[in-house]
Formats: structure tokens, sequence, C-alpha cells
């Protein structure tokens, strides 16, 4: 039993960021569903030890989004879910019709979760969005590492999980609960 028991996720995430507020959702009991690129494959051991964290408790589906079949039974499968995650860059789902103003035609009380490196609006919006990215231009990166030498990146990606993972997860949390 946990405390999202009867909840449905529908996941549209390919970086860990975006993956592991569905990863936090399925650990307190979401059913989540991930949809994967069809014969998607990936030879790197570190890749796929990673793809295994973030995506532990969730089930997948091969979709092809960019076809008009796949776009369909996304609609039709969001039609039935209580919250989307997606991790796009701006603009991507609603060239693939899975952006929030289509899919609450069908279901009115979706809970869309949009994380992108810089938001949706606004000047960086297009800015290529990656953790050492963000704590470049929050200064950040120049703490860390020893003085007199050139910035260090760090081991852990800081701004990804406490930044994006954590307040999407619960963001979601805090809108479930609103939304009763």
């Amino acid at each position: 039993m946990g405390v999202l028991d009867g909840i449905k996720v529908l996941e549209l995430a390919r970086v860990p960021p975006a993956e592991m507020p569905g990863m936090m959702l399925a650990d307190m009991g979401a059913e989540v569903l991930k949809i994967d690129t069809p014969a998607e494959e990936d030879a790197d051991s570190q890749r796929r030890a990673a793809f295994s964290y973030v995506n532990r408790n969730k089930r997948s589906i091969a979709l092809n989004m960019k076809a008009p079949e796949g776009q369909a039974l996304f609609r039709k499968l969001a039609a039935g879910v209580d919250v989307i995650i997606e991790g796009f860059r701006p603009g991507v789902t609603k060239r693939l019709g899975a952006d929030y103003e289509t899919l609450r035609q069908d279901n009115p009380r979706l809970v869309y979760c949009s994380l992108s490196g810089f938001g949706q609006n606004g000047p960086y919006r297009d800015y290529p969005a990656h953790d050492m990215n963000y704590l470049s231009l929050a200064g950040v990166l120049n703490l860390i590492g020893e003085p007199d030498r050139k910035p260090v990146i760090p081991l852990n990606l800081v701004a990804d999980y406490a930044g994006a993972s954590m307040h999407g997860a619960l963001g979601i949390m805090f809108a479930l609960f609103a939304r009763e």
C-alpha cells in the first residue's frame, strides 16, 4: 500500500531529471507507464544502470509519438490518467499533440507536469539545459573545486535532481491534493 495507490501516471521523459518525479511517484504507489521510443537501444552500461534506477517500479510501452497512430494511442491513454509528466524542450509536446491544452479536452482533471530547463516562456526557453548550465548561471559552479583553478563539474546532478525532480514530484502531489 502506498499513499498514491490508484493514481495513474503517463511519463514522456528521456532524461533523469524528468524521469525521477515518475520514479518518486511510483515508489509511493502510483501506477506509472513510461512511453519509450520504439527499438530504443543503449549500449552504454552507465546509462543502463541509470535507466534501471530512474525507471524502477514503472511499466513501459514503446510508442512512436511522431506517427499519427502513436499520437492517437497516446491521447487515448492520456484520457484515463491522473498525471502526465513530460521533459521535452518547449514546443515539442504541442507538435506531438501531447500538450496540456490538447489533452485536457478529453481529461479536464489532468495534472500536467512540464519540466524543461528554463521554463516554457522567457528569454532562455530554448537554451540547452543541463545541470552544469544551471550551476554556471547561478554562480555556483565557480564555488566548486580548488581556489585559483578551473571549476570542477560535480559528480552528482544537484540542480537536476534537487531542483527539477524534487519540485516536479512535490508539485504533482500538491496538484493532486488540490484537485480533490
